[in-house]
């Protein structure tokens, strides 16, 4: 597999544009506050919703998924930049993280 374009948390700028691509109940327990949410199962049948951010951080638990959606992206043209880490290294490096169901928020 290619590399694909990457940032490390701690090199994200504040007005990051960041695409969330896990699933709705790890979106629903914790997410950056500015996020945008596109499941990658949903990433091909949506690609309309994309945002035309340039660049687009894509964002997921590790880094894993954001890679390949990353790497799809790239290949159909889009500015993409994987977060290497994931939100767990959002969450590790302290920066701010939201729930959607009213309890604490966290990264599983």
């Amino acid at each position: 597999m290619t590399a694909v374009p990457s940032i490390q948390v701690a090199d994200l700028p504040a007005d990051a544009a960041l695409l969330d691509v896990r699933e709705a109940d790890e979106w629903v327990a914790g997410h950056a506050p500015a996020a945008r949410h596109l499941p990658m199962s949903e990433l091909t049948a949506r690609m309309d919703e994309v945002p035309d951010d340039d660049p687009l951080y894509v964002v997921c638990r590790s880094g894993g998924r954001s890679a390949r959606v990353v790497a799809y992206l790239t290949a159909q043209g889009y500015p993409a930049v994987n977060v290497d880490g994931g939100m767990q290294a959002w969450a590790g490096q302290g920066r701010a993280l939201e729930a959607e169901d009213g309890r604490a928020p966290e990264i599983a």
